[in-house]
């Protein structure tokens, strides 16, 4: 059961949901019609040692790789898949338009300071538990980010933004930021806080992506059933219904962003991986509505969605 001032490691409570999130991303790379390309992915979660994670990444056990039923070729599958599609994508426009300095909000195993082609001078800032961003460090030690990674070790319930600007942040430059897979983690009052201080520290010409969920209600039984019996009889102890907070009552991001005259685009998950030639299973579509995707952008005047 999650708690106001909780902690973990990598391995523990919310830290474990990165390695599920990088072992999906492992195991589209393997893929011959990979949609995109992480090699960093699966470095990251055999560094953590478990036999488990490292068999859920290769798709080497039955209940991982059942259509419709698994927990990589399933809803959630397909859902990260079309995430990192579409948040790749939105960096790539940031730096089309300018933008040099990025912020990843809860970073966990992400590698895309490392993977993705960054225009010179580029910062790139990740933020997260220290205990998660000590590891990745060491797994990734002989790694050089391609762009220039600043680590800013705290949790986001705390006074980020003072440690974000100790890190050299300049809130006076438009800025691209990330919530991926964050928000349910957060309760309702810290994540309106996150968004205030987002608004706050965001020149014009700033951005903002995340994902959102009506939450674990919206999804189905069986699928709820089916991923829980997946992990459990796979050894991954992760109770994920106990780490997320309940989406009931707090203020929908899109109407957030919306009434401070930020322009909101949202990203249709199924339309993503259809366009680029990936069948979603008629049994996921209901699961798959959803999940939401969206990015903010801050006019400056001459801004466009």
């Amino acid at each position: 059961m999650r708690t106001d001032d909780d902690s973990w490691d990598i391995t523990e409570s919310v830290g474990a949901t990165a390695i599920g999130v990088a072992a999906m991303r492992a195991y589209e790379t393997r893929r011959a019609d990979a949609l995109f390309s992480d090699p960093y992915a699966e470095k990251l979660v055999e560094a953590v040692g478990s036999e488990n994670w490292t068999a859920m990444l290769r798709g080497t056990r039955e209940d991982l790789r059942e259509q419709g039923g698994s927990f990589i070729q399933g809803v959630m599958g397909y859902f990260l898949i079309a995430r990192t599609l579409y948040f790749d994508k939105y960096f790539a426009d940031a730096m089309d338009v300018g933008v040099r300095q990025f912020v990843i909000l809860a970073s966990g195993l992400d590698a895309r300071a490392y993977r993705m082609q960054w225009p010179s001078g580029s910062v790139v800032f990740e933020l997260d538990q220290p205990k998660v961003l000590e590891f990745k460090a060491k797994a990734l030690a002989q790694d050089t980010p391609a762009a220039d990674r600043r680590e800013v070790p705290i949790d986001l319930r705390q006074d980020w933004p003072k440690a974000l600007l100790d890190k050299g942040f300049d809130p006076a430059e438009p800025t691209a930021w990330l919530a991926e897979g964050l928000l349910r983690y957060l309760p309702g009052d810290a994540q309106d806080r996150l968004l205030d201080h987002v608004a706050e520290l965001s020149a014009p010409g700033s951005r903002m992506a995340l994902n959102i969920g009506p939450g674990e209600r919206a999804l189905s039984d069986d699928f709820r059933k089916r991923r829980a019996e997946a992990l459990a009889k796979n050894g991954i102890r992760v109770d994920l219904e106990q780490l997320w907070y309940p989406w009931e009552g707090r203020t929908d991001p899109r109407t957030w962003f919306a009434m401070r005259g930020w322009l909101v685009r949202e990203g249709d998950p199924v339309a993503l991986l259809q366009d680029r030639g990936r069948t979603v299973l008629g049994a996921a579509l209901p699961d798959m509505s959803t999940h939401i995707l969206m990015t903010a952008i801050r006019p400056r005047g001459d801004d466009t969605l």
